[in-house]
């Protein structure tokens, strides 16, 4: 084995630093320079969401226009009456509006009388002779005063008609005494009721309420 020089002795190592580097695990790579990249924004805090007004309903279909017999129906069930079927169950419900007539009206007479007691009883004018007795005063205007002592009164009355509520005027004479002959035709009188001084009369003048013009 020829003597080693060190020139190959150099040339040895170098290969053998060759050989042992091909035989070595590859070296790990440096690792990635940390990329000066901003961190992430923090995600938004998730906020309630806003309460919404809700929707209006559909509108419903209108309704088709009822007869006259389904409205009659409807207002019967609203009133909460029923229509008897037969002519006995009518006669029944017949005679229990009848009882409730009955109640009603004797609750409104009751109310009528207390009212009335509560008010005492009604003021007359007092008679202008004076006496017993409530005698009737009229007012009315003077229609004849040709006879001595005597005028002809007409007595106007509107009256409202109980059932029918319509004014019905209606009109009456009657004659009074006049002592002084102080009443004129066209004069607005007072009369009060007196005892019979003559065939037709049964009243005298009180005072005189207006003249004629």
């Amino acid at each position: 084995m020829a003597d080693q020089t060190p020139e190959n002795e150099e040339a040895v190592e170098a290969v053998e630093a060759a050989e042992a580097a091909a035989d070595a695990p590859p070296e790990a790579t440096d690792a990635a320079p940390e990329a000066d990249v901003a961190p992430e924004a923090a995600a938004p805090e998730p906020t309630a969401p806003e309460p919404t007004a809700p929707e209006p309903p559909p509108a419903a279909p209108a309704a088709a226009p009822l007869t006259p017999k389904e409205r009659k129906a409807a207002s019967r069930a609203r009133r909460g009456r029923r229509r008897g079927a037969t002519p006995e169950e009518r006669a029944e419900i017949r005679a229990e509006k009848a009882v409730e007539r009955r109640r009603r009206r004797q609750q409104e007479r009751e109310k009528a009388r207390a009212a009335r007691a509560e008010a005492g009883p009604a003021h007359t004018p007092a008679s202008a002779a004076g006496g017993e007795g409530a005698p009737k005063v009229r007012s009315g205007k003077v229609v004849s005063s040709k006879a001595d002592k005597t005028i002809t009164v007409r007595i106007d009355v509107a009256r409202r008609h109980r059932k029918y509520q319509k004014i019905v005027r209606s009109s009456s004479t009657l004659h009074a005494h006049d002592e002084a002959n102080d009443a004129n035709e066209g004069d607005l009188v007072r009369v009060v009721e007196a005892r019979p001084l003559s065939r037709t009369k049964r009243w005298r003048l009180v005072e005189v309420l207006e003249r004629a013009k």
